[in-house]
């Protein structure tokens, strides 16, 4: 697909997104992420709407958005389903709830986000949302996508 080859080769933010709370959490792996400045700031996603964390944003209309670094590469596959975490995603890691969604505590460069729309968009859903919590700790280098891989910068 040209479309999809084209993609790749464009360098993405590895991030990890989560919803709900309690035994309604969810969380996905997400790499096409936007930030747009302003006053507030916004966010976009392309997300599956056939996914956990589609029907969690749905329900909630909250979301948090992890910035991953290459310490968190095992963490970013369990999340994307390519590697298995037996007891699901969140077993074994240190995950608390929070006001817009599981806080994952060793990925500390975060976004709250209220969502304000949820559309449809090729074979992706676009969700839309409002910044009101950002939390940004020291980061050297982060985890990007790029051509099907999971790569650093440095």
């Amino acid at each position: 697909n040209p479309v999809r080859r084209f993609r790749g080769r464009l360098a993405m933010p590895v991030t990890i997104v989560t919803s709900g709370t309690g035994s309604d959490r969810a969380g996905l792996t997400v790499s096409s992420v936007l930030v747009m400045e302003g006053d507030p700031g916004e966010v976009l996603l392309l997300v599956n709407p056939h996914t956990d964390l589609w029907d969690a944003v749905e329900e909630t209309d909250r979301l948090l958005i992890h910035i991953c670094s290459p310490a968190h590469r095992g963490l970013a596959e369990v999340f994307a389903g390519r590697q298995p975490n037996p007891g699901g995603m969140f077993a074994g890691v240190k995950a608390t709830d929070g006001d817009w969604g599981p806080v994952l505590e060793d990925v500390p460069n975060r976004l709250g986000v209220r969502v304000t729309s949820m559309d449809p968009a090729g074979w992706s859903g676009v969700v839309r949302g409002v910044i009101e919590h950002v939390e940004v700790s020291g980061m050297d280098d982060p985890l990007v996508y790029f051509r099907g891989r999971y790569r650093t910068l440095g």
